[in-house]
């Protein structure tokens, strides 16, 4: 499969508001080891290759275990993960599918609201549109995937 366009260089002003709200995203107070699995999950729900690469990478930079990685698209099987990553994967999932589903499912935000005051909800709320932006852009585009290093990984 080979590269449409690259999405930087046509529209760098584009790319740059994209960059700027992920700044953003940083800087709000959110655990950026479950931000890392927000991302991957979403992506494997867009099939994103590109995300995948350099999202799994940054997990494991940041110390996610293997087995979580690979259990995270039958989260709610494995017993590895804890209530609030089950809410926030359950929100993630929501969020990603709407288009399908056309509801985000009244327990689903009551589960993470439990776990999650308002001003963090948004946040990640915003986590999650920003991921689905990237993984929209990257799949359309067709971004070569492999080449990803994570600026968390050790020696860097």
């Amino acid at each position: 499969m080979h590269q449409r366009l690259d999405y930087k260089a046509a529209s760098p002003k584009a790319f740059h508001a994209m960059l700027q709200l992920e700044q953003q995203l940083h800087q709000l107070g959110l655990d950026e080891g479950l931000l890392e699995l927000v991302k991957t999950r979403a992506s494997q729900l867009n099939g994103c290759a590109w995300c995948l690469d350099m999202h799994t990478k940054d997990a494991r930079a940041r110390g996610e275990t293997e087995q979580r990685l690979y259990l995270l698209t039958a989260w709610r099987d494995a017993p590895c993960y804890t209530p609030l990553e089950r809410a926030v994967l359950a929100w993630t999932e929501a969020l990603t599918e709407v288009s399908k589903t056309q509801d985000v499912p009244d327990a689903v935000y009551e589960e993470v609201r439990r776990h999650c005051d308002e001003a963090t909800l948004v946040n990640l709320t915003l986590a999650i549109i920003a991921i689905n932006g990237w993984n929209r852009l990257n799949v359309a585009f067709r971004t070569t995937v492999g080449d990803y290093v994570s600026p968390h990984a050790k020696g860097r």
